[in-house]
């Protein structure tokens, strides 16, 4: 099972940037589908989430009404729409899976299958 992260890379504030995580070697119905990210020196933090299934989406205050998170079934990806950029969401973008709850997934927990890091640096 691979989860491929892509998108990532430099915007100045207020820019926008679209991340993709292509899943493969299973299909995820049943799952939920999260973002996280770590920023130097800081502790990983769930950033949003998606019930693979239902469509639930759940988010981190700090990115609500700038972020969503999308996925399509038939390509097996799941997609992070990053708008109105701000330094402080400079991080490593990480992808993961698990089957598992939306409460368990924001605490991190129970995620599966995480996939490499894409890296967002956003200029001010």
């Amino acid at each position: 099972v691979q989860l491929q992260a892509s998108g990532g890379g430099l915007v100045q504030a207020g820019g926008s940037l679209r991340l993709s995580c292509a899943a493969s070697g299973r299909t995820f119905s049943n799952y939920h589908m999260g973002w996280f990210r770590q920023a130097p020196g800081k502790e990983r933090e769930f950033v949003a989430g998606i019930s693979w299934n239902g469509g639930s989406t759940y988010y981190v205050d700090s990115v609500k009404d700038r972020f969503t998170i999308s996925g399509d079934n038939a390509k097996n990806t799941v997609y992070l729409q990053m708008n109105s950029l701000k330094p402080e969401d400079t991080a490593v973008y990480y992808c993961a899976g698990g089957l598992t709850t939306a409460q368990r997934m924001r605490q991190g927990y129970g995620m599966d299958y995480w996939g490499k890091g894409t890296l967002v640096t956003v200029s001010s």
